[in-house]
């Protein structure tokens, strides 16, 4: 069967009614047949039957045994950081979601879980960088938002050679694209309010497990932390699942598009896409995923934030704002929003310079976006060269 096949005959037909949407059950609680007997079902922050068709479908989806379904992207990080304990290591990828730095660095600090960053897509940078208290790996592949690639299979290796869990944040290329899982990742994140729901209009994260073991613990820290996703949002996910092929399909089509433009404009300085032949483990991408995203990041040769922010504040159709893998464009300029939290010197030698701009290619047509870019980019650099005279 297709992936796409797949992708949409993952959501099932509703056993009770036949109703070929899942039902949205709106409840708080479920009344029991007697003290501790019941249908299955005892309180909605422990289990839900909408929220949890979501989460047997992610585990499917991603080849895992188990799917939890948190309240946003970083609530499922935070779920997965629980499995910790004081005193244990974090190897991370050092081009990583500002987020995710600020919860690693301003929460789990203070608690004893040192975080140390590294380049990834260099196995022997991870060999050299873990230590006798490195207990989890945390990798980003594409990450964001400079596109880097590690190679997964490889890493997973090391990982389980040294008794250490790997998770995969596979947010960027979602199961449409990549299954971390069946490359050897012992834990799959997703922050769904991207490409899995697809419309900007929901914040979820997700959480799959390759074993039931550890699908019992994320389990067992849902329930016990509480940052459930709610029905109706799991609802949403759900649809947006059922369209996630076509889209995905789409975006990567209009991104290559984008970025061969931008490879070769005389404004741009760097282009950060998988799909490019320049990018450095553009072989290992082709290796672990079917297609190379929708995401594209480029600096500008005027590297500086003035010259980002005249560009993104000049576009019609790509819209300044924070998120990205909804239907519509959407465009960033990280160093002073998404990865703002992460210190200017560390972001820098992590790749994210100041001139640094993420486009989130939407379904446009992609001439449209390609035009839109032009005229945003001559607009900035008119404004530029005016300043230089006054």
């Amino acid at each position: 069967m297709s992936n796409a096949t797949t992708l949409i005959h993952s959501i099932p037909v509703d056993p009770l009614t036949g109703s070929i949407s899942v039902p949205i059950y709106q409840t708080s609680t479920y009344v029991q047949e007697a003290p501790g007997v019941n249908k299955g079902y005892d309180y909605a922050r422990s289990n839900n039957p909408t929220r949890e068709t979501l989460e047997k479908i992610i585990a499917q989806l991603e080849g895992g045994k188990r799917g939890s379904a948190f309240a946003s992207g970083l609530a499922a990080i935070d779920a997965v950081v629980k499995l910790l304990q004081s005193g244990d290591e974090i190897l991370a990828v050092d081009d990583i979601y500002g987020g995710a730095f600020r919860l690693f660095t301003h929460i789990y600090a203070k608690f004893g879980i040192k975080v140390n960053y590294t380049d990834t897509t260099d196995v022997v940078n991870v060999i050299d960088a873990i230590t006798p208290n490195t207990k989890l790996i945390w990798l980003e592949s594409p990450t964001n938002p400079t596109l880097k690639i590690s190679d997964i299979a490889a890493i997973a290796k090391i990982a389980k050679q040294n008794n250490i869990l790997l998770c995969v944040d596979n947010t960027f290329a979602s199961p449409a694209l990549q299954r971390p899982i069946e490359l050897g990742a012992d834990l799959v994140i997703h922050s769904a309010t991207k490409y899995l729901g697809g419309h900007s209009d929901l914040i979820a994260g997700l959480v799959v497990s390759a074993s039931e073991e550890i699908g019992e613990q994320i389990k067992f820290i849902q329930n016990a932390s509480g940052a459930i996703l709610s029905p109706h949002d799991s609802w949403l996910v759900i649809r947006g699942v059922e369209t996630l092929g076509l889209r995905v399909k789409q975006h990567c089509i209009n991104a290559q598009r984008v970025a061969e433009y931008l490879e070769q404009h005389p404004a741009i300085d760097k282009v950060f896409y998988p799909g490019l032949k320049s990018h450095p483990n553009h072989e290992v991408a082709a290796k672990q995923q079917s297609a190379f995203g929708g995401i594209v990041s480029f600096t500008l040769k005027n590297d500086t934030e003035e010259a980002a922010k005249n560009v993104v504040c000049a576009t019609k159709y790509f819209k300044l704002a924070e998120s990205l893998g909804g239907v519509k464009s959407l465009l960033c300029h990280p160093a002073t929003m998404t990865h703002k939290s992460i210190p200017a010197e560390k972001r820098q030698s992590a790749g994210v310079a100041d001139s640094l701009i993420r486009l989130s290619v939407g379904l446009e047509e992609v001439e449209d976006l390609i035009k839109d870019i032009e005229q945003a980019l001559q607009k900035a650099n008119t404004s530029a060269e005016i300043a230089a005279i006054i």
